[in-house]
């Protein structure tokens, strides 16, 4: 069967639930050929997620936290979700894309580091880490989970609005880090939308480079 287009879909704010029974959907729609690859963009209501993993320090004090956690089958650690965050979910079948997960991460760090240069605003990355800073302050974190070599989950990069959600976890368990935002780096408002539409150009665009 061709491969289809990629669609992109902004879906405005919704719950944490809701997104993921549309990536399972999406997911079992791609792996049965009866749907193509898509790239989801939304923010979320407030909420913490963390990957299944035994080590759970980074929620600090779960039972205290403000916001619902959801434990979910992507990497990595503790990370917060909410209003003025742009959150991204790739699903696609890497069967096309070169089944290679470590580039696949790399990947989406270019495309939001490019989305930062957009802004005048040098995106980089960390020697052993994933996910995009500014100096030594963290912008966007990544977390992905693979099944039959379908991606979901995917990114999310802080673009306006309080991070105070951040304060109460070790964000992606790195003790000390600073989190950042578009609109704290320069100074300038811009919608999660108007990044939206911007990521999904970019996306669009840049995948065909992933083979």
């Amino acid at each position: 069967m061709p491969t289809l287009p990629l669609e992109t879909r902004w879906l405005g704010r919704i719950s944490y639930d809701e997104a993921i029974a549309m990536q399972e959907k999406t997911v079992r729609d791609l792996r049965e050929n009866a749907g193509g690859p898509r790239l989801l963009l939304l923010e979320h209501e407030p909420v913490y997620t963390i990957g299944r993993t035994r080590d759970q320090s980074s929620l600090r004090s779960a039972d205290a936290l403000p916001h619902p956690i959801r434990e979910i089958n992507r990497g990595g650690q503790a990370t917060y979700h909410g209003p003025g965050q742009l959150v991204g979910y790739p699903i696609l079948d890497l069967h096309h894309h070169g089944r290679d997960l470590h580039r696949y991460l790399r990947f989406l760090e270019e495309i939001l580091i490019t989305l930062l240069n957009r802004h005048q605003v040098t995106g980089i990355r960390r020697e052993g880490l994933t996910g995009v800073w500014v100096e030594n302050r963290k912008i966007a974190s990544i977390g992905v989970g693979v099944r039959h070599w379908i991606t979901m989950h995917g990114f999310a990069i802080n673009i306006g609005g309080p991070l105070d959600g951040f304060e109460n976890i070790t964000p992606c368990g790195l003790t000390g880090v600073e989190m950042t935002s578009l609109e704290r780096e320069t100074g300038n408002f811009v919608t999660v939308e108007e990044a939206a539409a911007e990521v999904a150009d970019i996306f669009t665009e840049s995948l065909p480079q992933l083979t």
